[in-house]
Parts: C-alpha cells; sequence; structure tokens
C-alpha cells in the first residue's frame, strides 16, 4: 500500500496513515458494517472507506499470496499426517474439504441473477477449502455460484485437476499389509464423489459396525474443516450473514483475502482466535447434499482403510 502514493484525508482534511487505511479495512472485513457506520466511525466518507478496503483487498493479492499453500515438502506433509492421525486415527489423510455459502441480496427482477439461486433458496456464492488439522486453509476456490452441486464445484476446481492428473496427493503411500498400499487423500462428507484421492462416508441403512465404525472417525476428522470454516465467517463478518447487493465480480478477491487473513492469524497464534468458540456451524439453513457417484477403486480402497484402522485387515 505505501508503494502508490494516495491522498486518502477523513472529512476535516487530514490526512490518513498508513496504519489508519489498514484499520479501516480491517475494520470492514472484520466487522461486516456497512460503509457509512464504518464512515461515521472513524469521521470519513462512505467512498473513502470503500477505496481503502478495495487497495487493501489488491495489497492483500499482490504480497500476501504465500500465506495460502498446498505443502510443499514431503517434512510438511508427513507433519500434517501425523496430526491428522492423531484425531481420530485416519492414517495417510492430507486434507479435509468443505463447501460454504456466501448468501448475498440480488434484484429477484433481474433474470440474470437466477444462477446464483440456490436449492435453498439464497442467492449465494460458493467457497470451497481444503483444511489442514490446525484448521489451516490449504486450498481455496471462490465465485461459483451457490446454483451448484459441491460435486460440481469440486469437478470445476484446479484442486480436482490437479489430483486427476496426478499431480497432487501423490506422496507416500501407506502399506497396509502384505502387496497393500492406501495412497495419500483428504476426507470429504456425502455431497463429494467417492474418488481414490477423496474419501468419503458410507451411506445408507443396514451399516456394518465396521462401516459405522469408520464413518464416526471420519466425521470427527472431517470437523476440522467445519470449524475452520466456522472460524472463517466469524472472525471476518463481511462473509457471514447476507451481503446486500455486492459485486459479483470483486466477491471473491474479497473471500480468498478474507482466507489469507485466517491462515496469517493461526500463523501468528493469535490469542483472540485461541479464544473463540469452536463452533462447526459454518452453513446454517443449509442441509447436507448427497452425491451419488463413485469408483470402484476408490471403494476397495475405504473398506481396506476401515479393516486397518480398526485392526481387522488380516496380513
Amino acid at each position: 500500500m505505501m508503494a502508490r502514493q494516495s491522498s486518502y484525508t477523513d472529512i476535516n482534511g487530514k490526512p490518513l496513515s498508513l496504519n489508519d487505511q489498514v484499520a479501516v479495512a480491517l475494520r470492514r472485513l472484520s466487522s461486516g458494517e456497512s460503509l457509512s457506520v464504518i464512515g461515521d466511525t472513524f469521521g470519513m466518507n462512505q467512498s473513502t472507506v470503500s477505496q481503502i478496503t478495495w487497495r487493501f483487498v489488491e495489497a492483500m493479492e499482490e504480497k500476501g499470496l504465500h500465506h495460502l499453500t498446498w505443502p510443499s515438502t514431503e517434512a510438511e506433509m508427513e507433519q500434517i499426517k501425523s496430526k491428522f492421525e492423531k484425531i481420530r486415527g485416519l492414517p495417510n489423510c492430507c486434507g479435509a474439504i468443505d463447501i460454504t455459502h456466501v448468501v448475498m441480496t440480488l434484484p429477484t427482477m433481474d433474470p440474470s441473477n437466477n444462477v446464483w439461486f440456490d436449492r435453498e433458496k439464497n442467492y449465494s456464492m460458493v467457497l470451497q477449502a481444503v483444511v489442514d488439522p490446525e484448521m489451516r486453509l490449504r486450498d481455496v476456490i471462490a465465485g461459483w455460484p451457490g446454483s451448484l452441486s459441491d460435486a460440481v464445484v469440486l469437478r470445476s476446481s484446479g484442486f480436482f485437476r490437479l489430483s486427476e492428473e496426478g499431480k497432487r496427493l501423490t506422496g507416500k503411500k501407506l502399506n497396509i499389509s502384505e502387496g497393500m498400499e492406501i495412497g495419500e487423500y483428504i476426507i470429504g462428507d456425502a455431497g463429494f464423489p467417492l474418488l481414490p484421492w477423496l474419501l468419503t462416508p458410507y451411506q445408507g441403512k443396514g451399516l456394518s459396525d465396521l462401516q459405522i465404525e469408520f464413518n464416526k472417525r471420519h466425521a470427527a476428522t472431517r470437523m476440522v474443516a467445519q470449524m475452520a470454516l466456522a472460524r472463517l465467517k466469524e472472525m471476518w463478518r463481511i462473509i457471514h450473514g447476507v451481503m446486500w447487493m455486492p459485486d459479483k465480480n470483486r466477491l471473491p478477491r474479497i473471500v480468498l483475502v478474507c482466507c489469507l487473513l485466517h491462515n496469517i492469524l493461526i500463523d501468528m497464534e493469535d490469542e483472540v482466535f485461541d479464544d473463540m468458540s469452536l463452533s462447526h456451524h459454518h452453513d446454517t439453513g443449509y442441509r447436507r447434499q448427497n452425491c451419488e457417484y463413485f469408483d470402484q477403486s476408490a471403494m476397495i480402497m475405504r473398506d481396506k482403510l476401515s479393516l486397518y484402522i480398526t485392526g481387522k485387515l488380516l496380513s
């Protein structure tokens, strides 16, 4: 923000320092208050609040993207896998994926807005995130309309493409018995397809004890993604609740910057973060989706993993 000259002033004509500008932007993103309320609080015009916030967002995009990266070394990934396994015993797990909706108020008379109308009868934009055991966001995609299913959003993401092309989740395999290996994978709820690199829970009635046990461990481990998204929206309240007629081109960039700030707080081990309640309700009023698609080899892998984690796999 220092690189470009600015002439922002308060309503009395006093120039705003860099600290003032950052404070205004952080207040806008963290409170979700209107431009007029923040303008009154800081003694400046609404347009100044808007311009400063957008400049901060651009600066974060330019300088802050290194705060949201997929693990780049084997040692880093091994640490993540170890922490996931400590939660409820799922080995070789590299992440938990979840989706949340940023709800918007849009003009109903405009037919072009229909694509944003989701199955819960809200206008919304989707954020998909893959999370590590410390609730750090490791891969995000934002901007798809809420009318799309979780499975379609996944298939539209770079994460899906990289994983399908064998450019991600290709690290150390786990040897679980003679000639049997489990590759790296992430976990997600039943809204996602069951794939060799994305394990979802068993569905349906009449599940065996083994399947029920797997689902319990899966749900407990997956909770980190739900808590991360709940915490993201609780801390950066501009994406919490209902946004009044946002710029749909700018909103994904605002969401991304909130994700970067979320990670920076974790990297700083911020005490404010530690004091927050650990809710896992980030999509209030949204029912869980169900995806029927499954990969046959993934079904076999999930069965073997279920046997392995319960100690029932015969070598």
